[in-house]
């Protein structure tokens, strides 16, 4: 019972601030909105304020914004279709956005609660690379290779990355730049060259955002990489897609660890959501951007029926996905 209620909670909070992106800018932009709803299927409650319903429904995956015009002809002039190109596209972007926007405040509110890792040095190791190079504690790394260093994770990425080659770090020490020559050793665990330091934790709102942004380009170059992966057949989808009866199943996991890993993950699946939605898949936000732009380029919109048709086989490939993957996350459950 726990875990299906901090499963709800936490696609409600993915679903509500997608829905409300798309709702703010329609408003915004003077489209009329018929209903904002969270959740799918059946009504349980609805409230009436304007011109709009605000409406749960029973099924707690998805939601929708419906606003007029937009999946049929109209001539009111609030309707969506009557819209400029970059009032609509606005429109359509504005959810996967707020889903960036969610997912920076969420682990800006992680790094503030157990620290943000900066570029400054606490630790030097004991006859490590960096002792023997000169580097202390408290020195600031500048930069490596000439390359400027803007958090912590960026010194290890390009450390890493060095392959055991001699690198060249820019340290501040006292306010003076002072440049040093360090040949890093290779970690056994981990199988990648490192400095032998460790960096100093700092909890403050700037360092909090800006790991923030850290954490979501990580995010979402593991996503592009596994879906370029799935294009070169170096992915396992089978094995990697998790669909909700998985993800609610991991969140029933990280519930038990404590409260962190419940705001990581939602992070987590605010990035995917909103990056995943931005493809341009037939039926996702990404689509109809894509034949919004094309309007744009033609000067003229794409026949609706088309365009509707495109969208509608692609919620079926979608829908048939989407029983594809919670049938195998069942397996896995019983296996």
């Amino acid at each position: 019972m726990a875990t299906a209620l901090v499963a709800i909670i936490v696609f409600g909070i993915l679903v509500l601030i997608h829905e409300l992106g798309h709702f703010t800018v329609a408003k915004l932009v003077g489209i009329k909105v018929h209903e904002f709803a969270i959740g799918m299927g059946p009504k349980l409650i609805q409230v009436k304020k304007g011109e709009t319903s605000y409406s749960i429904r029973a099924l707690p995956l998805g939601g929708y914004v419906r606003m007029e015009g937009e999946d049929e002809k109209s001539d009111d002039l609030r309707s969506f279709n009557n819209k400029s190109v970059l009032a609509r596209i606005s429109v359509i972007f504005a959810g996967p956005f707020m889903n960036f926007v969610l997912a920076i405040a969420l682990f800006s509110i992680i790094f503030y609660s157990i620290g943000a890792p900066t570029t400054r040095i606490q630790e030097v190791m004991d006859q490590s690379p960096a002792q023997t190079a000169g580097i202390q504690s408290g020195d600031i790394i500048y930069s490596i290779n000439g390359e400027k260093m803007d958090t912590w994770q960026d010194i290890i990425d390009t450390i890493g990355k060095s392959q055991d080659n001699s690198i060249h770090i820019t340290i501040v020490r006292n306010g003076d730049r002072i440049e040093k020559t360090v040949i890093p050793t290779r970690d056994i665990e981990t199988n990648r060259a490192t400095i032998g330091i460790k960096t100093t934790i700092e909890k403050s709102i700037g360092a909090s955002i800006r790991n923030g942004f850290v954490a979501i380009k990580a995010i979402a170059t593991g996503i592009l990489g596994f879906l370029k992966g799935l294009i070169t057949r170096e992915s396992n989808a089978a094995a990697e897609i998790m669909g909700p009866v998985g993800i609610i199943n991991l969140v029933g996991q990280v519930a038990r660890t404590g409260w962190i890993d419940v705001v990581n993950l939602t992070a987590v699946l605010s990035v995917n959501l909103g990056l995943m939605n931005l493809l341009p898949i037939p039926a996702l936000d990404g689509s109809r951007i894509l034949f919004l732009l094309v309007e744009m380029l033609r000067g003229k919109p794409v026949d609706p029926e088309k365009e509707g048709m495109i969208h509608l086989i692609g919620f079926g490939l979608l829908i048939t996905l989407m029983l594809f993957v919670t049938y195998k996350d069942i397996l896995k459950l019983f296996s």
